[in-house]
């Protein structure tokens, strides 16, 4: 069963199943900051693979960890990490996903049920 602890603004159309994988040895946070009225932010581990729902505009934040702080190493547009509705993900952004598509697509596919 998927759990949803921030659901979208009622206002946003259409929305993103995507899936964002933490390929560094350090501990990440996720964070969407652009979207108005919404606020989503998730910690995600070294090897953690993180799927999540967002609108089509929306920009995942990756934010670093360090010793007592955090860095913004990366922001990518959540259309890129999208999981198509065949089931597969698009890799553009996470290449390692590419070799592991069928086993992803099958773990979600029973988390979802």
């Amino acid at each position: 069963m998927a759990q949803i602890l921030d659901p979208l603004p009622p206002n946003q159309s259409g929305q993103l199943v995507c899936c964002y994988v933490n390929a560094t040895s350090k501990i990440q946070i996720a964070r969407i900051s652009n979207i108005p009225n919404w606020y989503f932010e998730r910690v995600v581990f070294p090897g953690q693979r993180l799927v999540f729902e967002a609108p089509p505009k929306s920009m995942l934040e990756i934010h670093t960890g360090m010793m007592a702080s955090a860095i913004l190493s990366d922001t990518i547009p959540c259309d890129r990490l999208c999981v198509s509705e065949e089931g597969t993900i698009e890799a553009a952004e996470v290449p390692e996903i590419n070799d592991k598509r069928k086993s992803l697509t099958a773990a979600v596919l029973t988390s979802v049920d």
